[in-house]
């Protein structure tokens, strides 16, 4: 048993047809669901309590779209690693997935280095705050 992954890793959803709650967003017809379907996912900002799925429905929708996944904690991360992540995106020349958990915690400086690839569409991040509703 050893090098299992955490249960939470095993039992995590893999497509949005798996995914519970939140069928505004995910079910047959929803708005994130037709983006998917064309390829075009908006920069979005997904919050809430820890344990709802946001990261789950970060994993879900670059492996449906075969896009790259980077994920970073704003508590440990500063704006030297958002950049270091952005080059390398544009190196790859993918539309890459950025999921930023508790980006509440990034100041002002920090919050600025990832307007650039906003704005270009290089690069889609996927913020997370945890202190409200998931939407």
């Amino acid at each position: 048993m050893a090098n299992l992954p955490p249960l939470a890793e095993q039992m995590r959803p893999s497509s949005l047809d798996d995914y519970i709650g939140q069928g505004h967003l995910t079910g047959k017809g929803s708005i994130l669901r037709q983006a998917m379907q064309s390829g075009n996912i908006p920069s979005m900002i997904l919050w809430g309590p820890p344990g709802v799925g946001k990261t789950t429905l970060a994993h879900i929708i670059s492996k449906q779209l075969s896009r790259p996944y980077y994920t970073l904690s704003a508590v440990s991360s500063g704006v030297k690693e958002v950049r270091n992540i952005i080059n390398q995106a544009n190196l790859e020349q993918q539309n890459a997935i950025l999921f930023i958990d508790e980006i509440h915690r990034f100041n002002k400086s920090q919050q600025d280095s990832l307007l650039g690839a906003v704005e270009k569409r290089n690069h889609n991040p996927d913020w997370s705050n945890h202190r409200k509703p998931v939407i």
